[in-house]
């Protein structure tokens, strides 16, 4: 392992990818292999997104206006320049019904992550976040990297520590000591803010994991370059431990809940600040959530990766 300014270089290797004893679509269990690459420290900032937008004149999916063709039967409300903002309920809720706190808003993006009137002065070195997949790939395009595949994704977060639960350990706190940003109270409608983040965290707030990477878990999601599919593709050949395994076919990623929306599904991994103990325990490395590529929120990044040694 080998360390620059702003990446870390992971020599590869094998390691156990996937969980058998959290959500079903994180198994199975199995050992994979993948070569070697260098990863980003942090994820991807405001500011250095700002500096991709400043040197390239990039407008985002939030940004533009959604093409009628694209979404037929759509209300003319839902095709506006929007991105989903996370919005503290009153008081409990039922967490069957994710639209209890997700409200589509006008005017949302990575420039002004609450709609119109906000923005991220002051908040430069937090994750940028209303971030769809096209708009990280076209970032990992300038830069001269990609995005990391699910299977790579997972074996930097994991620092080395094989079969754990989180990415430092088998307990979500070491000490009473809180090692990401993650939800602490009763969601969605009540936070401790015991750290002062109801949201996201500057990048590098919490300790880095062995590996030196930070915010690997929690914060907010990050996009990796395989397509989603509710379980990991068994080896073709039992004997054999998958080397760099991807994820889904583009066709398998559709959400089969929805057969007359043909929109391509990413996996996400890391979980976000909104992950608690009572909703969505994704605060962990084999963790995974389906996202499709169209969509963006105020608590989904990424980071990028370099396979070029």
């Amino acid at each position: 392992m080998r360390k620059q300014a702003d990446m870390v270089r992971l020599d590869g290797g094998r390691f156990f990818m996937g969980s058998d004893t959290h959500y079903p679509e994180e198994k199975p269990l199995r050992e994979v292999e993948v070569d070697g690459f260098w990863i980003d420290r942090h994820m991807v900032t405001n500011a250095d997104f700002a500096r991709f937008v400043r040197r390239t004149k990039y407008v985002t999916l939030a940004e533009k206006a959604p093409d009628p063709k694209d979404y037929p039967g759509a209300l003319p409300e839902m095709l506006k320049p929007a991105s989903l903002v996370f919005t503290m309920t009153p008081g409990p809720v039922p967490l069957d019904n994710h639209y209890n706190w997700w409200q589509f808003v006008a005017g949302a993006n990575w420039r002004q992550p609450l709609g119109e009137g906000s923005s991220i002065k002051g908040r430069e070195d937090h994750p940028v976040v209303h971030i769809a997949y096209e708009d990280a790939q076209a970032y990992a395009d300038w830069a001269g990297k990609q995005l990391p595949t699910e299977a790579e994704w997972e074996f930097a977060a994991r620092g080395g520590l094989e079969k754990r639960d989180y990415a430092w350990g088998d307990t979500l706190t070491l000490g009473n000591k809180r090692m990401a940003n993650t939800w602490h109270g009763h969601f969605p409608f009540e936070s401790t803010d015991e750290d002062g983040f109801t949201r996201t965290s500057p990048v590098g707030t919490y300790p880095a994991n062995p590996f030196g990477l930070f915010d690997m878990i929690g914060n907010a999601w990050e996009w990796t370059s395989d397509f989603y599919s509710d379980g990991h593709k068994k080896a073709a050949n039992s004997c054999c431990i998958p080397s760099n395994p991807r994820g889904a076919s583009e066709q398998d990623s559709y959400d089969a809940r929805l057969p007359d929306i043909r929109i391509p599904r990413k996996v996400l991994k890391g979980g976000s600040h909104l992950c608690a103990p009572s909703y969505c325990q994704r605060y962990r490395p084999a963790a995974r959530h389906a996202q499709a590529i169209d969509s963006s929120s105020s608590h989904i990044g990424f980071r990028c990766i370099s396979r070029a040694l």
